[in-house]
Parts: structure tokens; sequence; C-alpha cells
């Protein structure tokens, strides 16, 4: 199992290598190394539930082809498509 982060930038800056690294090194030093992303990548926007909590197994669902069975209870559905699909997840 490898893990992947997600993130939304401020007024939408680049996410390049430097910012992942210093993410990583984050991670690594106030958690564990076992929690380190082997991927981070920029989205747009994190899906979210009308009450403001974050979807991440709708999005494991999205990634992994699967059918969304509650689809009406997420605040931004649209923010879904940008799941399917992902060249950074094939290799």
């Amino acid at each position: 199992m490898r893990i992947i982060l997600f993130v939304t930038t401020k007024n939408n800056e680049e996410l390049n290598e430097e910012k992942k690294k210093f993410i990583k090194a984050r991670i690594k030093k106030n958690c564990s190394p076992k929690h380190v992303p082997a991927v981070i990548i920029k989205v747009p926007e994190i899906p979210r539930t009308k009450s403001g909590k974050i979807v991440e197994l709708a999005v494991r669902k999205v990634i992994n082809g699967e059918e969304l069975n509650n689809k009406e209870a997420i605040a931004n559905p649209k923010s879904l498509d940008f799941f399917k699909n992902l060249s950074q997840l094939l290799d």
C-alpha cells in the first residue's frame, strides 16, 4: 500500500519538487517515516461533505473505478471528476 497525499495551495501556487520535499520532511518529523506519502498531487479542490468533512472514501472509490453510492451527500461533487484516470497514479 502506498500513501497518496492530495493538496490544494493558496492562491493556486505551483507545487514544485522543493515544496513536496518540504511537506514530506514535515510529515516525517511530526508524524513518522511510515506516514510520508509516496506521491503528492495538487488538486483544484478537496471533496467534502455538506458538513465540511473530507471524503476520503469517495475519492478512493473514484480512483479505483468503483460506484459511488451517496454522491448527494457531497457538497462539491464535481470535485470528484479530477480524480478519475489520474495519470500520476498509473506508476
